[in-house]
């Protein structure tokens, strides 16, 4: 969505162009039978003009000088006569009668002359975005483990109002159900809805100046969440017992603060998320701001943004509609290049954590919070240099049956002296601190991040790999007291062929995230690092959690791919495909995941599940977007299934499932989890 101030040039050529033809009409129609003057719609009456003429009062706002009227030009059978030095002299007579000659803006805003008006622009507002809702049925996500707070190989809790058996035999119960409200409540689904309004204004002041930014509505508002029957409470903050829980974040608020809606089952209303008074969240978040300027010798941005790189393996800006996650970047980067090469290379200073500063509730009412411990900054630098192939020129190519062949190396290196200690507040920080070292501790940590990602294309054929590694080490962490050093790799590949005017097409995709056999569990503990049960190296590397490649296992339970890797073949088909955005087609892909490591899987086996997807979506043609087929816009709907069996890499030791001590009232056995998913948007 545009927002334009009209074109004054295009106007002025337009009533130009309509009095010349009102004067030729003149000549050749009848004269009018009234006494009144031609005029437009809507405009009001006005004098007769010089010569008795129909012409534009003294009063009216048009655009160009008028001459005074005169004889028409004599008609002959070719139409009117050529008559040039009379044009150049009216030519001359119009250039003197200008208002202004310095470049300014005339008498009134609408004087404005082609040679002004680059000088006279106002900004151009842009507004792309879109408004999804989605509803989900999760079923059996536990796969038939019962949860455990010591349980490190758990991997979804189960639902509230499930009653189940732990394996020690300690029952869980939820006596709630049947008529005698005694019975226990069994229930392995649970379903959620959730919306999302997302907005990205863009601000162009000029062809090389513009503003870039993203805000987030109702941002996966859960449906039904904030009823007029709920409120929250902070509670009091005690800075002396920071270990606390109880004297942090929010409590229930006071019972019947509403006397219209007591209970929940009598709410009339939903409200506005308000932090602290009904949610954790406000209705606005505003994740981007950023400017982008152009210079002779390359183009700068500064602000938070987003940061993408490849197939979104290490970095993704998390864009798409069905996306949860992204990578921002507060960032000062300047990118150049070679354009007749279509190379591209530049660098960026990252503000990645600044560690404690002086904040307080109180700064919205002025004031400029600031950085009080540099040595606790996270500092992070990074080059990059790519070869992308100008897409026109790439179409022509391919058209050519010749080969595109598109790549780049992105290198991070980062580093941090000092740090908050772990698990304690930065924002309670401060030179008056009791204990040591203020509250800080020795960190030690530096990595080099490389990342290279190459693309082939050929014809209908599309190969696309990222291969990525972390090198580094850590002299402290909750982990380990010790150095410790950081070997992780990353692998992603996309193969593609398209066939059937496009509306067929088959992938195959691979993926690999190093694991580390020196810990028990794939995912991290509580404190974000696992506990190491030996000696080593830091192994278990992690996909962004926007690389989606299922439903269930890695994008929910797992919540990204870690420490293992898959195979994904898979098949989409387009039904319908028309020029104008309009498609109706389905999909199917089976992904086959196994550990890295199989000492991280709770049954010390890699093979870790099979999961089935299907899918059939539909796409509308009333779009601002729809003129690129290859782009979702516009309406867009898909109805998803997945269901995903677990293998012996999830089920239970040997030891842990049978012999004399195991209750025999547990159930060990897996079962499938399924998963039932809508998608509602709309893209602009």
């Amino acid at each position: 969505m545009v927002f334009r101030r009209p074109s004054l040039i295009a106007v002025a050529l337009l009533a130009g162009a309509g009095a010349l033809f009102s004067r030729t009409a003149a000549a050749q129609a009848p004269a009018p039978s009234g006494d009144a003057p031609a005029q437009a719609p809507g405009q009001q009456p006005s004098a007769p003009a010089a010569g008795g003429a129909a012409g534009v009062g003294a009063g009216s706002d048009n655009l160009l000088p008028q001459e005074p009227a005169g004889p028409a030009a004599p008609i002959t059978a070719g139409g009117p006569q050529v008559d040039p030095a009379g044009d150049q002299a009216k030519l001359v007579k119009q250039g003197s009668e200008r208002p202004t000659n310095d470049g300014t803006i005339g008498g009134r805003p609408s004087e404005i002359y082609s040679e002004d008006w680059w000088a006279h622009t106002r900004p151009i507002i842009e507004l792309h975005g879109y408004f999804r809702t989605r509803g989900e049925v999760y079923h059996n996500f536990a796969l038939g483990r019962p949860s455990t707070a010591s349980d490190n190989q758990n991997l979804w809790p189960q639902p509230l109002d499930n009653t189940y058996t732990l394996p020690n035999g300690q029952p869980r119960q939820v006596l709630l159900c049947g008529d005698n409200r005694t019975s226990e409540c069994k229930d392995n689904t649970q379903s959620t809805a959730n919306l999302r309004l997302r907005l990205n204004p863009e601000i162009h002041i000029s062809d090389n100046l513009r503003i870039m930014s993203q805000i987030d509505l109702l941002d996966n508002l859960v449906l039904g969440s904030t009823p007029d029957a709920y409120s929250l409470k902070p509670r009091v903050y005690d800075p002396k017992n920071t270990t606390a829980t109880s004297g942090n974040g929010y409590a229930p608020g006071v019972n019947g603060y509403n006397g219209y809606a007591p209970l929940g089952a009598f709410s009339t209303t939903q409200g506005p998320p308000t932090a602290g008074v009904n949610g954790y969240r406000n209705s606005i978040d505003v994740t981007r701001a950023w400017a982008e300027y152009l210079t002779p010798l390359g183009q700068i941005r500064f602000g938070r943004m987003p940061s993408h790189w490849g197939l979104g393996m290490l970095v993704n800006s998390g864009d798409g509609i069905d996306h949860d996650y992204q990578s921002n970047a507060d960032r000062i980067m300047f990118v150049s290049g070679i354009k007749s090469m279509d190379l591209y290379f530049g660098g960026a200073w990252d503000f990645v954590s600044t560690g404690p500063t002086n904040a307080s509730p109180y700064d919205l009412y002025g004031g400029q919070p600031y950085n009080t411990s540099n040595l606790s900054n996270v500092n992070q630098w990074v080059a990059f240099i790519a070869k992308r192939t100008n897409p026109e020129l790439q179409r022509l190519k391919l058209a050519r049956n010749e080969l595109v062949l598109n790549g780049g190396l992105y290198t991070v290196y980062r580093s941090q002296l000092i740090d908050v200690t772990a698990g304690q507040n930065p924002n309670t920080i401060d030179s008056s601190s009791t204990g040591n070292n203020n509250g800080q501790e020795r960190r030690g940590a530096e990595a080099l991040i490389p990342d290279a990602w190459v693309q082939l294309l050929y014809q209908k054929f599309r190969m696309e790999a990222e291969l990525s590694t972390i090198w580094g080490s850590v002299e402290n962490s909750p982990a380990s007291a010790k150095r410790t050093q950081i070997r992780q790799w990353g692998l992603a590949t996309q193969t593609e062929l398209r066939a059937v005017e496009d509306k067929l097409r088959v992938n195959f995709g691979f993926g690999w995230a190093s694991g580390d056999p020196h810990v028990e569990g794939l995912n991290p503990g509580p404190n974000g690092l696992q506990v190491r049960q030996s000696e080593g190296a830091i192994r278990t590397f992690r996909f962004h959690p926007s690389y989606q490649v299922d439903y269930i296992f890695f994008r929910k339970i797992m919540t990204r791919v870690e420490g293992a890797y898959y195979f994904r073949p898979s098949v989409e088909y387009d039904f319908v495909r028309n020029p104008n955005g309009q498609k109706f087609g389905g999909g199917a892909a089976i992904i086959w995941s196994r550990a890295s490591e199989f000492a991280q899987t709770p049954g010390n086996k890699r093979d870790l599940g099979v999961e089935l997807n299907l899918q059939v979506y539909y796409q509308a043609k009333d779009g601002s977007l729809n003129d690129d087929p290859n782009k979702m816009g516009g309406f867009y709907t898909a109805l998803q299934y997945g269901v995903f069996f677990p293998l012996g890499g999830l089920d239970y030791l040997p030891g842990e499932s049978t012999g004399p001590s195991v209750p025999a009232n547990v159930n060990f056995d897996l079962s499938t989890a399924q998963t039932v998913r809508l998608l509602l948007g709309v893209m602009f």
